[in-house]
């Protein structure tokens, strides 16, 4: 009989998400009729932007011409759209990257799994606890773990704790790690990190021959000009960097999918002989091998974001989620539940009042007011006692929400 990858067997119960659209639909079964609100997956809900939409249209229309259909694209992306990225988002904010290093994909989930295949059985991972659980799930699909204990936490993985006591920023591991995922702003708390908590990690790295995998995805929420916006904005990075970003929540692209990984030229690993290799070939390989490329249209659709009215319209948008996250930080704080983030992100970490598990949390959210959010656990052992409330949704609904929320919930 044909074998499994067992690694798959040592998988939780269940990805979290899946496991909370399963909690909500029983509890939509049983109560057809009642109001909820999701504001749990960090799925968007406004328009796209009418400058994408406008794009699309054009993109589709030249694609019932046979002089300007197009097939095949570049696996890497066509290279207007890796110019518009690497000069918008890169080189006007001071880094140097170069068009060529930037490879356009239908998700940075996607990449953040999909990178492990060019590297080693026999590194070491490290990753925040709590941690986006994609950054966990691939590793422990891919091999790179033992067994989960009864905390959720895999043999092989080293879990660097943030929580309220260091600003939910990790500290520096006082061992070797070799593959360091971080993530700012971060999901799931909202916290970002300074230039200077950067710089000590690109140290780090390039001290102990470390690659940091670097998830930007939420970027374009700093509001903070001290901030960085990218890690190649810090001395070394590109020694030992690797950036995933994403259109999803800037630009509206979760169902229309498009994202980026920058990888330098200059980033080097080790193979078995002790060799040099640099990881840009062997991400091209991959990609030229593994994947077909984004589709012409969605392509399109990214250009224009960077045009004069796709950069206003992508500001709109992502000042509307950040007002929808000051009101959610500010009427829960009114309320006397302790809550962090929502500055800078469109996330906010909340304290579960009254001594409640994370789940026990989510339940009791749910049943009581019909609101959808994320347990705190669901991200690691240390997210215990938190929940995580997305600001992508309507006003009308995150008003309606904290209404609900303040109502029951008021300390």
């Amino acid at each position: 009989m044909t074998t499994i990858n067992d690694n798959y067997l040592k998988l939780k119960a269940g990805y979290l998400f899946p496991e909370i659209g399963r909690r909500v639909r029983a509890f939509t079964e049983l109560n057809p009729d009642a109001p909820v609100i999701k504001l749990g997956i960090g799925d968007v809900t406004e328009p796209l932007p009418e400058a994408c939409r406008t794009a699309m249209i054009t993109a589709v229309n030249e694609m019932g011409d046979r002089a300007s259909f197009r097939g095949y694209g570049p696996e890497q992306g066509y290279p207007w759209l890796r110019e518009a990225i690497a000069k918008n988002d890169f080189q006007a904010r001071g880094c140097d990257i170069d068009a060529t290093e930037i490879f356009i994909s239908d998700g940075s989930k996607c990449d953040c799994g999909n990178i492990l295949d060019i590297f080693g059985d026999d590194n070491s991972i490290a990753v925040t606890d709590p941690v986006y659980p994609v950054y966990v799930d691939t590793n422990v699909m891919a091999g790179h773990t033992g067994e989960a204990d009864d905390s959720g936490k895999y043999a092989g993985i080293t879990y660097l704790p943030i929580s309220a006591d260091n600003d939910f920023v990790a500290d520096i591991p006082s061992g070797k790690v070799d593959l360091i995922y971080l993530c700012s702003p971060n999901n799931p708390t909202g916290a970002t990190m300074t230039k200077g908590q950067l710089q000590a990690w690109v140290d780090y790295a390039k001290a102990n021959g470390s690659i940091i995998l670097f998830d930007a995805a939420y970027e374009s929420f700093i509001t903070d000009d001290s901030i960085p916006h990218s890690i190649y904005e810090i001395e070394g990075a590109r020694e030992c960097a690797i950036e995933f970003r994403s259109f999803s929540k800037n630009a509206g692209f979760t169902g229309t999918r498009c994202a980026l990984t920058v990888v330098p030229k200059s980033l080097k690993g080790k193979a078995k002989d002790g060799s040099d290799v640099e990881i840009w070939g062997l991400w091209n390989r991959r990609q030229s091998t593994k994947f077909n490329g984004v589709s012409y249209v969605v392509q399109r659709a990214a250009e224009a974001i960077y045009s004069e009215a796709g950069q206003q319209q992508t500001k709109e948008l992502v000042s509307f989620y950040l007002e929808n996250a000051r009101i959610v930080r500010e009427q829960l704080t009114a309320a006397g539940i302790q809550v962090y983030g929502g500055v800078n992100a469109p996330y906010v970490w909340v304290k579960t009042p009254s001594g409640l598990t994370s789940w026990d949390f989510f339940d009791k959210l749910l049943n009581a007011c019909n609101i959808v959010g994320t347990p705190g656990s669901g991200f690691g052992a240390a997210g215990e006692g938190y929940f995580r409330i997305s600001a992508f949704n309507s006003r009308e609904n995150v008003e309606e929400a904290m209404k609900r929320i303040t109502e029951k919930f008021k300390v």
